[in-house]
């Protein structure tokens, strides 16, 4: 038995070793606001203040979680490990939720019997979370400002020990990470006040309307941290909110009365509105979601007012990054419209002098009669272009000599009617008369009009010639090769309309798929009756479109929208005429299929580019057509579509030409054979419905979604994309072949640099 003396000393010893490790704790817990306060910024503090905890406690992990007032989120910039990413999560869910939430600390043994625990993180991640430590980050007057968090004990338990530590531990920094967050605060609006005062003074300089709508729209979504925002303007003659959608030559004007949705109850009431969740809303339309796929989460929508105090429009920004949008964000949206609504209203008032303008010089300039002009002092102002070319003159001959100067000679007999006009301030018609010019004899109608002022002032005079010189020649030879309608809209412009021109255009090519086949099984009679019909069917699409037939090339048909006379939407005619191609065969395999008939199967090809159109042949046999590299280009994607299970398939240059919606999907970007750039392709689906492409959009997205990762080299990514997309459409044959295309390339990686860039051998 040990004596009493030996007790003793080892009592002695236990107290002095106790003592020692007291001392200890606390000049580790003195040495951690010394520590922290060597570095300058949060992120660095954080970081250290991990390393210190996570040593302490023996874990291999470790993350501190600060409160974010404004959007009641906790979020963590560091954490120990090869993953290192900010984090944000509701400050009410997952374990580091729960613990803010009560302010308890707790431990855990076991993180996934746990009811609280969130184990996404851990699948986004790879690591495995086996225990918990979690205390709450407490002030001196007990207001908890975040939590710490410790995972994985690397020996044994977390233990009562270790929380009450890792408890001390924060509670020694909190004073330091509290000034740390203010003055990182003050920073970033520093920062944000500047770039502030940028943004508007760059913005603000703007004078094109569309321009300035596309800066206001992109600067918003980036300093509100959103997916997407819209600037709608009203238009007071249509009580119309409008706004351009998209940049440059893809941009999509869209406009919608300005007292629906949230747009227009915003206009409306003038007041702001912050929509944390859309669907919840009665005033939101989801309509607009389904045709474009995007899913709107959350809105927030501020009225534009001006100097006066009118409400010129709104701003809409949506789907907040990484949370909702809070007072903050409404406070700094308010500030930028209220900053950028003079330059607006500038904006749209040079845009409505200058459609005036353009509208005004729009109608002279597309006249196809002469127009002349004759100011109060009986010179000739203006002559438009169709007066050059059908006079043969330049403007040195005319532009500001004296009306008699000008006719003069044959022509002298004008100058009496011009006078009688002047006098009587009534028109003067002639019709049927002939005008001789050096270079030119004319048969015309003419008209004088008199040109008055809003006060009724002599203004001078216009004369308006129509040149009916070849009329009837004009009209017999375009009716050849278009719907007498289009041939009459080109009389009066003269033969060079037929003599060839470069314009652009949308080139349309079908091709009925297996015709060889059909024409084995039904011989020559049946397969003509067959085509007459397919044909009758399929021009009258073309011909409601305003669209051009050139010609059948057997079973394949050739048309062309923007030839002869080129409009806005040629390229929407040419999508929406496709568009009823495939439906109308669709109708017309319905009856054919009750007769007992072969039906028919088609494929369709548009491309939008520089064409050369014009007669081409010899002085026996000339054929109004068109050619280019748009024509052949046109006709690759009609063959491409039977590689990608198409029906209808579009270029990316008719792809930004479009004004409307529609359900489209990006299908590859290819080098069609015989070129060497890339083109993408895209597949218009909007023929489809319900039953024939169950969970259109979401196939969309998932598809989309795949093509992205397929484009990165991600295969097994991209595969289970792809894979998804066929889960909601198993009949989609384009994601079953991108499936076995990744499947391919993961096993044969491609040479050099994968650009995702995938090469046709074929026509």
């Amino acid at each position: 038995m040990e004596d009493n003396t030996s007790i003793k000393q080892k009592k002695q010893k236990g107290q002095i070793f106790g003592s020692a490790l007291k001392l200890q704790k606390m000049e580790t817990l003195l040495n951690i606001s010394k520590t922290l306060a060597v570095y300058d910024t949060l992120d660095e503090m954080l970081s250290k203040l991990v390393e210190i905890t996570t040593a302490e406690v023996d874990a291999e992990r470790g993350t501190i979680f600060l409160n974010d007032k404004t959007t009641n989120e906790l979020y963590s910039r560091v954490a120990q490990g090869n993953f290192q990413r900010e984090i944000r999560i509701l400050n009410t869910t997952g374990v580091a939720g729960h613990v803010f939430t009560i302010g308890i600390p707790e431990i855990i043994d076991d993180a996934y019997s746990s009811e609280h625990f969130n184990p996404s993180i851990d699948k986004e991640t790879g690591f495995i979370t086996n225990s918990i430590l979690c205390v709450p980050i407490k002030t001196v007057k007990g207001e908890i400002i975040g939590v710490a968090q410790a995972l994985n004990k690397k020996h044994g338990k977390f233990s009562k020990s270790d929380q009450d530590i890792l408890i001390d531990m924060t509670s020694q920094a909190v004073t330091v990470l509290q000034s740390a967050q203010f003055i990182e605060k003050m920073r970033k609006d520093r920062i944000q006040e500047m770039e502030f005062i940028d943004i508007v003074s760059e913005i603000t300089s703007e004078i094109d309307l569309g321009t300035l709508l596309q800066k206001v729209m992109l600067e918003a979504t980036k300093m509100l941290n959103a997916e997407r925002s819209t600037l709608f303007l009203n238009d007071e003659k249509t009580n119309e909110l409008f706004s351009y959608v998209g940049e440059g030559l893809g941009a999509i004007h869209i406009r919608m009365p300005n007292h629906l949705g949230i747009a227009g109850a915003v206009f409306t009431s003038g007041h702001t509105v912050n929509i944390p969740y859309a669907y919840a809303d009665l005033r939101f339309n989801p309509s607009f979601d389904k045709k474009t796929g995007f899913f709107t989460r959350s809105i927030l929508c501020t009225p534009i007012i001006n100097k006066s105090g009118v409400t010129i429009g709104v701003t809409q920004v949506l789907n907040k990054i990484g949370g909702v949008f809070n007072s903050e964000d409404e406070s700094r949206l308010k500030a930028f419209t209220a900053q950028i609504s003079i330059a607006l209203e500038n904006a749209k008032l040079f845009d409505d002098i200058q459609n005036i303008k353009n509208y005004n010089e729009s109608i002279l300039e597309s006249m196809s009669n002469v127009v002349l002009t004759i100011d109060e002092k009986g010179k000739i102002n203006t002559c438009n272009i169709a007066g050059y070319k059908i006079m043969k003159i330049s403007k040195d001959d005319i532009f500001r000599k004296p009306y008699e100067e000008f006719f003069k000679g044959d022509n002298s007999w004008i100058i009496e009617r011009i006078k009688g006009v002047d006098e009587t301030q009534k028109p003067d018609i002639s019709v049927d008369v002939d005008l001789k010019f050096p270079d030119n004899n004319l048969t015309v109608n003419l008209t004088i009009l008199p040109l008055l002022s809003g006060k009724k002032e002599k203004l001078g005079s216009m004369i308006i010639i129509e040149d009916i010189s070849h009329e009837k020649r004009m009209k017999s030879t375009m009716s050849k090769y278009m719907d007498p309608r289009l041939a009459d809209q080109l009389m009066g412009q003269g033969d060079e309309i037929l003599g060839g021109k470069s314009v652009e255009a949308t080139v349309l090519f079908s091709d009925i798929r297996g015709f060889t086949t059909i024409t084995e099984e039904l011989g020559a009679h049946d397969t003509v009756a067959l085509l007459n019909e397919y044909f009758t069917i399929m021009v009258d699409c073309i011909m409601k479109e305003g669209g051009m037939l050139d010609k059948f090339i057997g079973d394949a048909i050739m048309a062309v929208f923007g030839l002869p006379i080129g409009k806005e939407d040629d390229a929407d005619r040419a999508v929406k005429t496709a568009i009823s191609m495939i439906v109308r065969l669709r109708e017309w395999n319905k009856i054919l299929f009750t007769k007992g008939r072969k039906t028919v199967d088609m494929g369709i090809g548009l491309n939008t580019d520089i064409i050369v159109s014009g007669n081409i042949g010899s002085p026996k046999r000339m054929d109004y057509t068109i050619i280019g590299d748009g024509v052949n280009l046109a006709s690759r994607l009609e063959s491409a579509c039977k590689q990608y299970f198409a029906r209808i398939l579009i270029s990316e240059n008719t792809m930004q030409k479009l004004h409307g919606t529609y359900r489209i999907r990006e299908v590859d970007k290819v080098i069609v054979k015989g070129k060497t750039e890339p083109v993408s392709v895209f597949e218009v689906l909007d023929y489809h419905n319900d039953t024939s492409f169950p969970n259109l959009m979401s196939v969309v997205n998932y598809f989309s979604e795949g093509l992205t990762l397929y484009r990165k080299g991600k295969w097994n990514e991209s595969v289970d994309s792809f894979n998804k997309a066929l889960e909601l459409n198993p009949y989609d044959k384009l994601s079953k072949m991108y499936v076995d295309r990744c499947l391919h390339l993961k096993e044969n990686n491609p040479q050099g640099e994968w650009d995702g860039v995938w090469k046709m051998t074929s026509k």
